[in-house]
């Protein structure tokens, strides 16, 4: 081989350009990460497909739906479903004014029984709780030392007794001698002083025995008034004396019983207004919880003098308390009954509305349509209100949806079983037919569908109620006032 041709040298000419060596790409097996980019296409694409086939079924069942319209009225305009709604009618009726308080039961009279001579308790003759009359049987105290201090108070009784029976024989003799001047003067007086003497004796003496005659009878303890005897202090075979600050059991009168309570000082004007008048004030005592009567008595009297420090001024009511149920230091809720309202309009409390214009209440119509009516408002009674001015008797007011309501809003009036009563029909405007009135009105189908929804509002609204409001909302998606 020539040595030109292997260095790519050339005589005569310019060198060749130098070509580097020629790679010749062997073909490779295909990888996952080489079908990647076709495979994400293709996802895609059936992605997109799925989704449109999605939507165009969802589109179909929608169209294919029927269409729950608002009816139109005349010119195109749509009309407002009627709200669900409760109703009241007012009613006429006596109205209490009453004042409410808290008071504390207190008895007539309490009294600890206590022993009035020392000695051994030797018998208890009563049970704890037990109701005792005045002079019932309590307890017995060793009798006997009393017995033997008033048998010697009668002895002495009896000897001083005969002293002065035999100095008064002797005076009568001495004033038989006296008057013969067979005695001396002096011996007379002398005489006649003794049996003085004699005579004081006896007096003391008497005086002792009825000492220990009380002193044996304070040996048996008995009730001093009527009541219900509480948890015993003391046992049999103790000694016992009139010094014991427990004493043996406490006496507490039940029946009657007494609550005192307290009302700010501006209201005691009309209650003793009333009681001068002679007028009987009917007091109520209510438990803690204000949900059970306990007992029904009367206003008593009331203090002499207002507490400065809180304006206020107690009053004492009385009660018979024959069942019981009433017991001394017990708090109470009380209700002062202090006048009586007779023949007013009155109302349930939740018809009252507060807004915007005041105190009103929505009123039904008789075109099944509502209206806002402003009232003056008077005393309250629980769940009832009285109506100074702006209701009269026999008018329906709303008491249940009123909260979705507005001046005008049509309303379909449930009854008391839940069921709603269908709104009157108006009547057709000047110059309409019946027929084009009865053409203005949806479809059966679509009423009764309008209803569902307005129902289904409702019971919306309803579980939201202890969250915040929400307005139910009308076919053309403003929301309803």
């Amino acid at each position: 081989m020539d040595q030109r041709a292997t260095t790519g040298r050339h005589d005569g000419g310019d060198p060749p350009a130098m070509e580097g060596p020629r790679v010749v790409e062997k073909p490779r097996p295909a990888t996952h990460a080489d079908e990647a980019p076709a495979t994400g296409r293709s996802s895609g694409w059936i992605a997109w497909l799925v989704f449109l086939v999605v939507v165009a079924a969802v589109s179909a069942y929608l169209w294919q739906r029927p269409q729950a319209s608002a009816p139109v009225e005349r010119g195109g305009r749509r009309m407002m479903q009627p709200s669900s709604i409760g109703v009241a009618t007012v009613s006429t009726g006596d109205m209490k004014v009453t004042l409410d308080a808290l008071g504390s039961v207190t008895s007539l009279a309490t009294v600890t029984v206590k022993t009035q001579v020392s000695g051994q308790l030797i018998e208890i003759d009563f049970k704890e709780g037990q109701e005792v009359k005045k002079g019932d049987p309590l307890a017995q105290i060793d009798p006997r030392p009393y017995q033997a201090a008033l048998a010697q108070a009668q002895g002495q009784l009896s000897r001083d007794q005969a002293l002065l029976d035999g100095a008064k024989v002797d005076l009568a003799r001495y004033k038989g001698l006296a008057a013969q001047n067979a005695v001396p003067r002096q011996t007379l007086d002398t005489q006649t002083a003794l049996v003085a003497q004699y005579q004081g004796t006896i007096d003391t003496d008497k005086a002792l025995v009825e000492a220990a005659t009380v002193n044996l009878a304070y040996c048996r303890i008995v009730a001093p008034m009527d009541g219900r005897v509480g948890l015993r202090q003391v046992d049999s075979g103790n000694y016992v004396t009139p010094g014991d600050a427990n004493g043996i059991v406490v006496l507490t009168q039940l029946h009657p019983i007494s609550v005192l309570f307290t009302v700010p000082e501006d209201e005691l004007p009309p209650i003793a207004k009333r009681l001068r008048s002679g007028a009987t004030l009917p007091v109520a005592a209510y438990d803690r919880g204000r949900t059970t009567k306990l007992a029904d008595g009367q206003l008593e009297t009331f203090d002499s003098q207002i507490d400065p420090t809180t304006g206020t001024i107690k009053l004492r009511a009385s009660f018979d308390n024959g069942d019981r149920l009433l017991y001394p230091n017990q708090f109470v809720n009380v209700e002062l009954e202090v006048d009586q309202h007779k023949g007013v309009s009155i109302v349930p409390t939740a018809a009252i509305q507060r807004g915007l214009p005041g105190t009103f209440v929505y009123v039904v119509n008789a075109d099944s349509t509502v209206s806002v009516r402003k009232v003056e408002l008077g005393v309250t009674d629980g769940d009832r209100v009285e109506i100074s001015s702006g209701l009269a008797a026999g008018e329906r007011v709303v008491v249940d949806g009123a909260d979705k309501l507005r001046e005008g809003a049509k309303v379909n009036v449930r009854d008391a079983n839940g069921s709603q009563q269908p709104p009157a029909q108006a009547p057709p405007p000047a110059g309409e037919k019946p027929q084009d009135a009865q053409q203005a009105q949806p479809a059966n189908g679509q009423q009764g569908q309008g209803q569902a929804q307005g129902n289904g509002g409702q019971g919306q609204h309803k579980h939201q109620g202890n969250g915040k409001r929400r307005h139910a909302s009308d076919a053309s998606g403003t929301p309803q006032q």
